[in-house]
């Protein structure tokens, strides 16, 4: 069995979409985030060590890493058209001429058939919008990416992400006027969060509307904030059965429509501190699908939406 056979995932999304394989080509643009060059905040996230997620080349030219990507993605599949995944730090975080100048090179190449763009809900003015609409109206694919992580702002305020809520809120109705398509990012196991947390954030996601969820579980990498938390006991993270029953029910309660691009997150284990099960990503996926086989269910089988909607009480 397979995760695709419980849940909507992107990569069977996109092969209903296109026909064939695509594959998301991750990228690192040389982008910077305001919660570390002192606009917002200075050090970034308490748990944010940009290594755990970002490429490992830094510094090359993006022709380079495309095709760097292509050559990794050939060893795995047979894929040959691809999404050029902007992922690193904030990726609208520039002036509109920036991006362009940066996404436009990437969408002319043959085999891309779009872009992804990771970004905070506190970076996205009007005009990279219209920029990403623009290409939206040009028949390419787009995906604009927000990491909330969490709908309560005290925690958000404890991780120092330096926005909040009502940032999101804005970000996605703006979105939405332009017919961008956004895929959240959500975090299970923040410091000061327990199930009901977990389980309200998503509601509040869903009934804000959203096309694409992303789940990571914290992972405690060398370097951060969050280590030195945990190194002292003040932080402890989720176990992989937690994790895997806590995501199995996250899944059940999204509307079935809805694509998650992702439903873990891993760190490269030179870095990684705890927990050690967040190296092993296909250990993970083959829990939670075991687990939703276990139970008989699939995505969607508690979705409350359109009532949902109706009842959800935002938090402040």
């Amino acid at each position: 069995m397979v995760l695709s056979d419980r849940v909507n995932t992107f990569g069977q999304w996109l092969f209903r979409r296109f026909g064939e394989r695509v594959h998301k080509i991750s990228l690192d643009a040389g982008f910077t985030c305001p919660n570390r060059d002192g606009a917002k905040g200075i050090g970034g996230c308490t748990f944010c060590n940009n290594a755990s997620f970002s490429p490992n080349h830094r510094a090359a030219p993006l022709a380079a890493q495309l095709a760097s990507g292509r050559l990794a993605i050939a060893r795995r599949t047979r894929a040959k058209r691809f999404i050029a995944y902007f992922q690193a730090y904030t990726n609208t975080y520039d002036r509109v001429e920036r991006l362009r100048a940066l996404y436009e090179p990437v969408l002319a190449e043959p085999d891309i058939v779009g872009l992804a763009v990771g970004t905070r809900p506190d970076c996205v003015p009007p005009e990279a919008l219209d920029l990403l609409a623009s290409y939206r109206a040009r028949g390419l694919e787009v995906w604009l990416e927000l990491g909330l992580q969490s709908a309560f702002d005290d925690t958000l305020a404890r991780v120092n992400r330096g926005h909040g809520l009502a940032d999101y809120r804005a970000a996605v109705a703006a979105a939405q006027r332009r017919d961008i398509p956004v895929c959240t990012h959500l975090i299970v196991g923040l410091p000061g969060e327990t199930e009901a947390h977990y389980h309200s954030t998503l509601d509040t996601v869903l009934a804000l509307g959203v096309a694409g969820l992303k789940l990571h579980p914290l992972h405690v990498v060398k370097h951060t904030r969050l280590a030195q938390q945990w190194r002292r006991g003040e932080y402890r993270p989720l176990d992989m059965a937690e994790y895997i029953r806590i995501a199995a029910d996250l899944i059940e309660r999204t509307p079935p429509a809805v694509v998650y691009h992702r439903v873990t997150g891993t760190a490269p284990r030179d870095i990684l501190l705890a927990p050690t099960w967040c190296s092993m990503k296909w250990k993970v996926l083959n829990g939670i699908e075991g687990e939703l086989r276990r139970r008989g269910h699939e995505q969607g089988q508690f979705a409350r939406l359109p009532e949902m909607m109706k009842e959800i009480k935002y938090v402040a």
